[in-house]
């Protein structure tokens, strides 16, 4: 069973910077493309950004050049280090696994329990 534990979250100032880092148990975590969404108070689940199974990154322009996407398929670890922070970036960051090149909610396999990011103004 694959399973996707957050972790990083917490309280922030608007300016500040916080690296989540995801966990990822399954042995084939390479053939996975693996990102993050997010979903802030009344909104719905948005994509962040995701790093693809054979190298490359895609971001959301809402993030483009504050965050930056990674992924160690050695130890199965995705981190995303999030710079600037503003207060909009406020909202439950998920991890997210999917098979597919791709940045639909839909189209995601498996998710994390979600960590909350909050940053003030």
């Amino acid at each position: 069973q694959v399973q996707l534990v957050e972790s990083g979250g917490g309280l922030v100032q608007a300016g500040g910077s916080l690296t989540l880092s995801c966990a990822v148990s399954t042995r084939t975590f390479s053939s996975y493309s693996i990102g993050w969404f997010r979903q802030a108070p009344g909104k719905e689940r948005e994509f962040v950004a995701m790093a693809w199974r054979f190298g490359g990154t895609q971001y959301a322009d809402s993030v483009k050049g504050r965050f930056t996407i990674s992924r160690d398929n050695a130890k199965n670890t995705v981190p995303l280090q999030m710079n600037s922070l503003k207060p909009e970036d406020t909202a439950v960051y998920y991890c997210a696994l999917s098979p597919h090149y791709t940045t639909k909610e839909s189209e995601i396999e498996y998710w994390g329990q979600g960590t909350q990011v909050t940053v003030s103004s």
